[in-house]
């Protein structure tokens, strides 16, 4: 179920938001949507990775390298 909300934004981030939403032929609710759906993706993968970071490192794994080798 959907439910509305309202947001409040400076008059030059609408103002880019509306330029965006024209150029990418998008409502601007799609691009609110589709950008927290990245927001909120970008955080459980922050906070995966910070749950992760001692025990890799214990591994000897520091770099994407390191994750690449291990893969490999």
């Amino acid at each position: 179920m959907r439910q509305t909300i309202t947001i409040s934004l400076p008059e030059e981030i609408k103002r880019e938001l509306d330029q965006l939403a024209e150029t990418e032929d998008l409502s601007r609710s799609e691009i609110i949507r589709k950008s927290i759906k990245n927001y909120l993706f970008i955080g459980r993968f922050r906070s995966l990775r910070r749950r992760m970071l001692g025990q890799a490192q214990q591994e000897g794994v520091y770099t994407d390298q390191d994750v690449f080798d291990r893969l490999s």
